[in-house]
């Protein structure tokens, strides 16, 4: 009897040997197969942030060049043509007249020379959102404001810490112009607030207008070209989320928070 239980401790210790390197190997593999997997998901990921990092610059280059061109036409372009006739129409019979009109045409070509600086400075989209996120969106603000159509309180809290993540302060931007647009084109508001918040762990914008509002459950599908499908999935892309609060005839709250840095 105890030979036998000799024999089995025997076998089962021969087996446990054998066995053994077998479950190791098969651990390695799977432990590899799962790490190469995470690693190419990790790449992946980086491909989709690259691409999508890419677009919004490309987008923010399209939305200040529309921005530019607006501007040229309806401001700048006003501007030059006062300036030409006020030059046109001087009469060098009457001193008096023709100094006052030459004093107005140099007042206008002045400022059409400070337009076109601030046209300059909105060419520099990206190197505007690396001097600062709150003083990007202050400027797209101020040319909101220029339409004369609406009112914006802009307020920041808290103050951004030492590490900055530029590509973040992109998207965020980005995300920033496309909800200006959908309540410029959409909303038929006429007040607009708006607050950036830093904290240690987030940076969160809020973004309020007293427009026509929406059912966001009876939005048709084609009508969520306004950009809300686009700026959830560049939110989540930087590990943020969005929030939509919104009613007909109420107004529209949307609230963005990112991770940050």
């Amino acid at each position: 009897m105890a030979n036998n239980d000799i024999k089995e401790l025997i076998i089962i210790t021969t087996l446990i040997f054998l066995l053994a390197p077998a479950f190791l190997l098969l651990y390695i593999f799977v432990y590899n197969r799962r790490k190469k997997r995470h690693i190419e998901e990790k790449a992946q990921l980086k491909m989709v942030f690259d691409a999508e990092l890419i677009k919004t610059q490309l987008e923010i280059q399209e939305q200040t060049m529309q921005t530019i061109g607006v501007e040229l036409h309806d401001n700048i372009g006003q501007l030059l043509s006062l300036t030409s006739l006020t030059l046109n129409s001087i009469e060098l019979d009457h001193p008096d007249k023709a100094q006052q009109k030459i004093g107005a045409a140099i007042e206008l070509n002045l400022k059409s020379i400070k337009e076109m600086r601030l046209l300059g400075k909105l060419l520099h989209g990206e190197q505007l959102v690396k001097q600062g996120l709150e003083e990007a969106i202050r400027s797209e603000i101020g040319w909101i404001e220029k339409s004369g159509r609406f009112m914006v309180n802009y307020q920041v809290d808290g103050e951004k810490g030492a590490a900055a993540n530029p590509d973040k302060d992109l998207i965020l931007f980005r995300i920033t112009q496309e909800l200006f647009n959908n309540v410029i084109k959409h909303s038929r508001a006429a007040n607009i607030s708006v607050k950036l918040s830093f904290s240690a762990e987030d940076v969160r914008l809020l973004i309020i207008d007293d427009g026509a509002g929406f059912d966001l459950n009876d939005l048709p599908e084609t009508q969520k070209g306004m950009g809300l499908k686009n700026i959830q999935k560049r939110a989540e892309i930087v590990g943020g989320q969005v929030f939509i609060q919104s009613q007909p005839g109420e107004g529209t709250c949307i609230e963005i928070g990112i991770p940050y840095p």
